[in-house]
């Protein structure tokens, strides 16, 4: 098998794979193109039966961020919501105040201060960053106690150097970390608190001419070194 050619993080973020001004860019909170029906899961109900006055929703490659907008006036004064996207609202819309907006690469994008988060969402997002397992092992030790991690996860694209399928290894490496997967629903999930996950992978670069994934859209191809258990434990 040959392996392809493969591009570290600022070249694949050029590419029109990643750089993609329509993927996400007008699901909303509830309906048919919401998150509610991608995630099984109404994002403001898990967020409200936290009891807190101050929730905290973390949304990576959230688009114009209308889930988020349609959120805010349904949850308590005290909320904080941030979305984080590749390319960013393109809509001129004014941000109201308790949500942010952020243009920034999810894959090297880190929480200010510490902070964590009651609800972790990241919708057919990771198709499109190189290292996937990298930013769930990093977005694990952003969740607060009792929070929720929740991401589509496409195991068809986690490759090893030569292209050889790795997405079997990897999902038994995530749960033995502590993640569920869903192969139904191709969904990965974690609950909190937030923990150091290390997995027995090293990632070597992503390919954008992998070709469509299981959504029908075209996806990246994410390479990986698998590592010795043992350096993961030490």
């Amino acid at each position: 098998m040959t392996a392809p050619h493969l591009l570290p993080a600022d070249a694949l973020e050029r590419t029109s794979v990643v750089a993609n001004n329509t993927m996400n860019r007008e699901r909303g909170l509830t309906g048919v193109n919401s998150y509610a029906r991608e995630l099984d899961l109404d994002p403001v109900a898990h967020l409200l039966a936290r009891g807190s006055a101050a929730p905290a929703w973390l949304d990576l490659c959230s688009g114009e961020g209308h889930a988020l907008r349609e959120a805010l006036p349904r949850l308590p004064a005290g909320a904080v919501l941030t979305g984080v996207d590749l390319v960013g609202p393109l809509a001129a819309l004014p941000v109201p105040e308790r949500l942010e907006l952020v243009t920034a690469p999810v894959g090297r994008w880190a929480p200010p201060h510490s902070r964590t988060y009651d609800l972790i969402t990241c919708v057919h997002g990771l198709h499109y960053v190189g290292d996937p397992l990298g930013l769930l092992t990093r977005a694990a030790g952003w969740l607060a106690p009792g929070g929720l991690l929740i991401a589509h996860l496409d195991p068809d694209a986690l490759r090893l150097p030569d292209g050889a399928p790795a997405g079997r290894a990897a999902v038994a490496a995530l749960r033995a970390a502590g993640f569920r997967y869903s192969a139904r629903h191709h969904r990965v999930a974690l609950d909190g608190p937030g923990r150091a996950v290390r997995l027995p992978f090293r990632y070597l670069g992503a390919d954008p001419a992998a070709g469509p994934n299981y959504t029908g859209q075209p996806a990246v191809g994410s390479h990986y070194e698998p590592l010795p258990v043992a350096d993961c434990q030490r």
